[in-house]
């Protein structure tokens, strides 16, 4: 397939989403830095906020399409848009992962880590390890005039070599002027498939990588977060990405 030409951002546009996810990365940098066993993770969104705002950014989930809080932080077998509150409390061996999406001067940037609290099992230690390097492998492929499969079928393939599966049902996105825009960035795809990559296209590449099933649900009392369908747990790790006339340029990390 070849991209609608609004999938194109201009150099102005690319600058405008770089310095969006300069403030996207601190506030990742900072969460790094104050994240621990004991907090909770109303108080990683109320540390989101402020730093974010602090900036001079806006945190784009806030109110997104109802979206409660200003960050996602998906504990253990919550795949992906876990909403903070007082009495989800991080303890030792939990894994999170936290999801930081910023807006400046109408920019938007879009990405997570993961986090290991206090003692966790050796086994859930290398999900997480082998889920930042399935985005490596995928980040890896990202090349002028080749396919957005030649990511999926990277990601997919490192995943199952390790024993793991990758959710099909979310995945990547365009993202810059919008917060989620084309293409969708799937990771179950094939080389040499699904849409081109052309210079200027802006996406994500955050593969939900999980021990068991690839099988989720959605929480049917929130109807945001996602989880794994066996309770086993789920690791991901996020960049933005700007496919340029040589390669790729990782603007938010």
């Amino acid at each position: 397939m070849v991209p609608d030409r609004d999938m194109i951002k201009t150099k102005e546009q690319i600058d405008g989403i770089r310095e969006s996810g300069k403030i996207n990365t601190a506030v990742l940098n900072y969460v790094e830095e104050n994240i621990r066993e004991g907090i909770s993770t109303e108080e990683i969104d109320r540390m989101v906020y402020e730093k974010t705002t602090e900036l001079g950014g806006i945190p784009a989930p806030l109110h997104y399409d109802g979206y409660p809080k200003s960050v996602c932080t998906s504990i253990n077998s919550q795949v992906c848009h876990g909403i903070p509150a007082e009495d989800s409390v991080l303890k030792s061996g939990d894994i999170v992962n936290v999801d930081v999406s910023t807006i400046y001067n109408g920019y938007f940037s879009d990405s997570s880590r993961m986090f290991c609290i206090g003692e966790v099992e050796e086994a859930t230690a290398k999900l997480v390890c082998v889920a930042k390097e399935c985005m490596e492998k995928g980040i890896e492929q990202v090349k002028p005039w080749s396919f957005l499969g030649d990511v999926g079928e990277a990601v997919h393939n490192h995943a199952l070599r390790n024993g793991y599966s990758v959710v099909r049902e979310i995945g990547g996105h365009g993202v810059g002027i919008e917060f989620h825009e084309d293409p969708f960035v799937s990771y179950v795809t094939k080389r040499g498939t699904d849409t081109l990559m052309v210079p200027g296209m802006v996406f994500t590449i955050e593969p939900m990588i999980n021990m068991g099933t690839d099988e989720i649900y959605i929480d049917d009392e929130n109807g945001w977060t996602a989880f794994t369908d066996d309770g086993k747990p789920s690791a991901q790790w996020e960049v933005t990405v700007a496919v340029t006339e040589d390669g790729y340029e990782i603007l938010a990390y």
